[in-house]
């Protein structure tokens, strides 16, 4: 049911209150063209608050699958466009446009680092990872690394990606990032860490790291 003043327009090129694939795609698809540049950049979600509309059976896994209704989304178009208009405020995600939104559910972060690649700039090493929705980002100030101690006893990164958005960084990469790690003073403790674009970005504390070698 339409709320009170929607219009049918509105209703048809919003669409996340529908129950379908389709209505979600449209509801995407119309909001990026709200992004800058004709669509090629992502939509000013963080200026959007419209009114809630209720949860959306839509999960993203561990792994990075997103879910819709149990079943794997298995285009890779489909779930870039729905990571435009994802949006979290405080512990809870949503998928977003100017006028509507909608609750989904996410295991662990948004998305996955899958790449890494090593560059040189002014400030020494960048190290730079593709998503598993295929942004670049830059590990500097402002998308910084973090690491959480994980069941195993070890370590899981995470980037942060955009607006308190975060990727959790592949075993893989995980190891590539021990391989170049360092040992440095930090606020009078001796932490074994990775640096980027000008910053440290600690590890844990760097005697335990020894003592785990």
């Amino acid at each position: 049911m339409a709320k009170q003043g929607q219009t049918n327009q509105d209703r048809e090129t919003t669409g996340l209150e529908g129950k379908g694939l389709e209505g979600l795609t449209a509801a995407a698809s119309h909001a990026a063209e709200s992004s800058p540049a004709g669509g090629r950049g992502l939509p000013p979600v963080h200026l959007w608050n419209p009114p809630f509309c209720g949860d959306l059976d839509m999960r993203i896994g561990s792994d990075g699958t997103w879910f819709y209704m149990g079943t794997p989304i298995g285009r890779p178009a489909l779930v870039r466009l729905f990571s435009t208009i994802l949006k979290r405020e405080g512990d809870k995600h949503f998928l977003v446009t100017p006028v509507e939104k909608v609750g989904i559910r996410v295991d662990d972060a948004p998305f996955l680092a899958v790449e890494m690649q090593k560059q040189d700039d002014e400030r020494g090493r960048l190290l730079r990872f593709r998503t598993n929705v295929d942004d670049w980002v830059d590990c500097e100030k402002g998308h910084c690394l973090r690491f959480e101690a994980a069941a195993d006893g070890g370590l899981t990164p995470y980037l942060h990606v955009r607006a308190d958005l975060w990727a959790k960084v592949t075993r893989a990469l995980y190891y590539d990032l021990v391989d170049m790690g360092e040992e440095r003073m930090v606020d009078g403790q001796q932490m074994f860490g990775v640096e980027s674009g000008g910053e440290f970005f600690a590890m844990a504390d760097a005697k335990q790291v020894r003592d785990a070698l």
